[in-house]
C-alpha cells in the first residue's frame, strides 16, 4: 500500500486530474459506440378466404419505405415473399421468392392484375398489384382457398 501511495504522490494534481479526464472521455466514447438501438417492427396480418376467381379487398403497402410481404395458402400449401416499395401514385416496386421452385419475381408496375408473387403450391394464389397504391390477394383456382398475408415495415 505504501509503494501505491508514493507513486501517487509523484503525479501532481494537474496530472492526476488530466488522467481522470482522459480515462472518464474514453469511457463516455467506448460506451457511446456500444449504445445499440432496437426499434419494433410494425405488422399488418390479413387473414383471407377467398371463393374460387375472388379478389380479396385493396391492400394500401406503407408508403417510401421498404416492406417485406409474406404470405401462404393454408388449404393447399406454399408459401412467397417479396421485398415491396410502395411510391404513392406512382409505383410498387418488388423482387422476392417465388412459392415451390419457381425461382425469383421482380418488377414494377401500376397496372391492376400484374403477377406480383405466388403464394400457394399450385401457383393459383398471387398478390397482385391493384392500383399504383395498392395490392390484392387473387384466388385463381378452382376452389376456395384460404391462408395469410404478412406485411412488415
Amino acid at each position: 500500500m505504501k509503494a501505491i501511495t508514493m507513486r501517487m504522490q509523484k503525479f501532481s494534481r494537474p496530472g492526476v486530474i488530466l488522467m481522470a479526464t482522459v480515462v472518464a472521455i474514453v469511457t463516455s466514447m467506448v460506451v457511446a459506440n456500444a449504445t445499440q438501438t432496437i426499434t419494433t417492427p410494425n405488422a399488418a396480418f390479413i387473414s383471407y378466404s377467398l371463393a374460387a376467381g375472388a379478389n380479396s379487398a385493396a391492400i394500401t403497402p406503407v408508403t417510401s419505405r421498404s416492406v417485406l410481404v409474406m404470405g401462404c395458402c393454408t388449404t393447399s400449401g406454399g408459401v412467397g415473399q417479396v421485398s415491396l416499395l410502395h411510391i404513392p401514385g406512382t409505383e410498387i416496386a418488388w423482387v422476392g421468392l417465388e412459392s415451390q421452385g419457381s425461382g425469383i419475381t421482380s418488377g414494377v408496375n401500376t397496372v391492376f392484375g400484374t403477377h406480383i408473387v405466388y403464394i400457394d403450391s399450385a401457383h393459383t394464389v398471387s398478390i397482385v398489384v391493384a392500383s399504383a397504391d395498392t395490392i390484392l390477394i387473387h384466388n385463381g383456382a378452382a376452389a376456395t382457398r384460404a391462408g395469410n398475408v404478412t406485411l412488415i415495415w
